[in-house]
């Protein structure tokens, strides 16, 4: 049976839509292939952008780590060198401390009671100069005191000192007993500047 000239062309649009969409699962099938070309534009930029903030992260941890290897030292040095001067400053309060105990027991102020026979005038133990001595001819009972404590030693930790008497040697490192001429560290470590904490 001959078409008709309207189921022909009818025929011949339909063939035309199915040759227009043949291509199509071709495609798909290319793009599952190949899942970065089928990704959006702005889907690649957000990965590329991501790239870069990973290697920035780098830069920066790589950075930090660079600083804090040259802050470390610093910071320890900076540390030591407070420990220093509160030494220089709890040597310097107990050595004025004796020095004030000495320059009473010399001027009378000082109770003789309070002074042993050959001390020279110098306290008996660093403890006197905290607790107080009593003052000559004063019947109030008030103490006459040198030092609030006995400083704690930074480097040490420790508020045992190292003690010289009158007697003792300038560089002697026990302590004869009697009396208080000098006090030192007991550290053995040095300073910043090459010498030992204990020839302070």
């Amino acid at each position: 049976m001959p078409k008709t000239p309207m189921l022909q062309a009818a025929t011949t649009g339909r063939s035309r839509v199915l040759q227009a969409f043949s291509p199509l699962p071709l495609a798909i099938g290319h793009l599952k292939l190949t899942p970065a070309s089928r990704a959006p534009r702005s889907t690649r930029a957000w990965l590329v952008e991501r790239g870069f903030s990973f290697v920035e992260l780098l830069v920066v941890s790589t950075i930090m780590i660079v600083l804090a290897s040259a802050v470390m030292p610093l910071a320890r040095v900076s540390v030591q060198r407070m420990r220093e001067e509160e030494l220089r400053r709890d040597l310097r309060d107990m050595r004025n401390a004796i020095d004030k105990f000495k320059d009473a027991a010399d001027a009378g102020i000082i109770a003789a009671t309070e002074l042993r026979a050959g001390a020279e005038n110098y306290p008996p133990d660093l403890q006197t100069l905290v607790d107080g001595v009593s003052v000559n001819n004063d019947q109030s009972g008030r103490k006459l005191k040198f030092l609030r404590r006995i400083p704690i030693d930074p480097l040490t930790k420790s508020a045992e000192w190292g003690l010289r008497a009158y007697q003792d040697k300038p560089d002697s490192t026990s302590w004869a007993g009697g009396n208080v001429y000098d006090v030192y560290t007991k550290s053995d470590g040095k300073a910043l500047d090459g010498t030992k904490y204990k020839d302070w």
